[in-house]
């Protein structure tokens, strides 16, 4: 056991790993587990005790956050030309492909047009894929907001159309044709204590403080926005660093999360990377506009997951933390990874204890014990006395 305690001596916290019986396990980090241990989770340890030999246990440390690949499709215009007001714009791929995504480049800057796209096998017989699908552009001063991206559920055809309801005729630049496919991470929902609304008229902004009770990983917020007419707001999500307190009581240093918009046009839904907090403040830019009704906000956060190798089933593990020295531990099966079983079983990670041997090492200051006191004094007065006489003797 002596070894164990000199392997473990520098973690301030342990939990017991329960429900190991096979070489290969996974478990979900406990939410409360985020606030003691260190960033990017370098002091993350896993110990075994098999009788007097103790082991440290390799793992991976996976997020599980969506995957999303994407990838171009070869499309050639064919033609472009204009009927009643709307102006065609037709593609043609050498094979039938399946695409669900088309990206649109104009030279103009401004404008609100209405798009129709449509998919033919022959260029003959169309079938409707979107109506009256809104495209919009604004440039000036307060605001540079394009929404020119067409999404659609997946659709295979080897050719595609595109109306353009316009006064004027579009300057079309580029159309960016996609197939984009998303696997889906594992989320969990995150409940918030508070929710502080403030709008700031001389700053012509909503701020919103949101306060959670632990610190929690976040990465997906959704806000519950009306208005009686459509629009568009410059949107920063920043979460609190850290904390400090002053005469007005306690203040917080923020870091940027998310900048972007947030529009009717477009679902008010924002994903970033995860990252750990416990506040969040968000800030909407009104300009001269009436601010947004908001009723609450939807947040949630990727889950944490540790993929272990237990090489001996049979002994006694615990996860240990609370170390801020502790580098980040190199193990060779994030080497090896593809040869990990997809399917894995789950074990049990128990309530936060005290690690009984956890020890501190403090040095003692030099002068602590009296004696070196009444030697210094001792030293003080005979040099003090020895100048003086030399002084009185000149």
């Amino acid at each position: 056991m002596a070894t164990a305690k000199a392997q473990t001596s520098s973690y301030k916290f342990k939990r017991n790993i329960t429900g190991v019986n096979t070489i290969w396990h996974k478990m979900v980090l406990p939410d409360d587990l985020y606030k003691k241990a260190n960033a990017g989770f370098d002091d993350f340890r896993i110990f075994g005790v098999n009788g007097k030999d103790t082991i440290e246990v390799p793992y991976l440390l996976k997020q599980r956050a969506d995957q999303v690949t994407s990838h171009d499709v070869a499309f050639e215009q064919l033609n472009q030309s204009s009927h009643h007001g709307g102006y065609y714009y037709t593609f043609q791929s050498t094979e039938i492909n399946v695409i669900n995504q088309i990206n649109l480049t104009f030279k103009q800057q401004n404008f609100d047009w209405k798009v129709n796209l449509e998919g033919s096998n022959d260029n003959k017989s169309w079938f409707n894929i979107l109506s009256d699908y809104r495209i919009l552009s604004i440039k000036n001063n307060d605001t540079d907001y394009q929404f020119t991206k067409l999404s659609f559920p997946d659709s295979k055809y080897q050719y595609f159309r595109i109306a353009v309801k316009s006064p004027v005729q579009p300057d079309l630049l580029e159309a960016k044709i996609s197939k984009t496919d998303t696997i889906k991470g594992t989320y969990q929902d995150v409940k918030y204590q508070s929710f502080n609304l403030k709008n700031n008229v001389s700053l012509k902004e909503t701020i919103i403080d949101v306060v959670l009770t632990n610190p929690v990983p976040l990465s997906y917020l959704k806000l519950n926005a009306q208005s009686d007419f459509d629009f568009y707001r410059a949107l920063k999500i920043e979460y609190a660093t850290d904390s400090f307190k002053t005469d007005k009581g306690i203040q917080y240093n923020f870091a940027n999360l998310y900048e972007g918009t947030i529009s009717s046009l477009e679902k008010p839904e924002f994903n970033f990377e995860n990252t750990i907090s416990s506040r969040l403040k968000i800030t909407i830019q009104n300009n001269d506009n009436k601010p947004l009704r908001l009723n609450g906000l939807v947040l949630k956060g990727n889950v944490y997951e540790i993929i272990v190798r237990f090489d001996d089933p049979k002994g006694e593990y615990a996860l240990y933390y609370g170390n801020e020295k502790a580098a980040a531990p190199v193990y060779e099966i994030e080497k090896f990874e593809s040869k990990i079983p997809a399917s894995l079983s789950s074990v049990n990670i128990g309530p936060e204890l005290k690690n009984p041997a956890y020890t501190i090492k403090t040095e003692k200051p030099l002068f602590e014990n009296k004696a070196w006191l009444w030697v210094l004094m001792a030293v003080i007065i005979a040099l003090l006395g020895w100048f003086s006489f030399k002084m009185l003797r000149n």
